[in-house]
């Protein structure tokens, strides 16, 4: 008999927000950055430190001043022209908007159904003041674990276990949402079930599922 699910853990950008990329892509082409130069501007850093210089901005060992002049150091190297990376938090997060259908759910699912909600985060410790008091994130979720702040980040094993052994639930009574692929296999290999988010409509459809599954 499949055991009870009573949580759900989300991701934030990408599933409570509009599409990252799309953010990503509108400051880019603000600032005429083709996206094959930045993909090669990142993969000299990526070269130069052994590690693409974003896992250590959200495992919070960079700042975001940090990262970017990492970044623009590498640019300059491959546009031939300095770009202008202060001010690129503000330019991206006002291309973010919440997703309301899929907020809508999951506290219906905490209100209406007695789920548990924790969200699970890679993120950027100067940016949680943009984040977490304006989406009230605190009123919505129980826990929340953010890769800045604890050293660690999807998909590593450890920071799963860190919100299993915070919630004080087993894997198997958990659904884990996120929009990245990699991250939904590492929680399957923690022993979550996972739903990869495309759109809030499939999202809702896979959940439900896991959830009938799970009764």
């Amino acid at each position: 008999m499949a055991s009870r699910i009573e949580a759900i853990v989300c991701d934030f950008g990408g599933v409570l927000t509009t599409p990252l990329f799309n953010a990503f892509a509108h400051v880019q082409e603000e600032q005429g950055i083709p996206l094959e130069s930045l993909g090669k501007a990142m993969w000299a850093a990526t070269q130069a430190r052994g590690e693409n210089p974003l896992f250590p901005l959200e495992r919070g060992e960079l700042s975001e001043d940090e990262f970017l002049a990492i970044v623009g150091e590498a640019l300059l190297g491959e546009v031939g022209r300095p770009v202008e990376m202060a001010g690129f938090a503000d330019r991206y997060w006002a291309q973010l908007s919440p997703n309301d259908e899929m907020i809508s759910y999951l506290r219906s699912l905490r209100d209406d159904r007695g789920l548990r909600l924790a969200l699970l985060t890679n993120n950027v410790v100067e940016w949680e003041p943009r984040w977490r008091p304006v989406w009230d994130i605190d009123s919505m979720f129980e826990l929340v674990v953010d890769s800045g702040f604890v050293g660690m980040r999807k998909p590593e094993p450890e920071i799963y276990e860190l919100t299993l052994s915070r919630l004080g639930l087993p894997a198997k009574a958990c659904v884990f949402v996120d929009d990245l692929e990699l991250n939904c296999v590492a929680a399957r290999e923690a022993g979550m079930a996972a739903v990869q988010f495309v759109d809030a409509a499939q999202a809702i459809t896979e959940i439900e599922a896991a959830l009938s599954e799970g009764r």
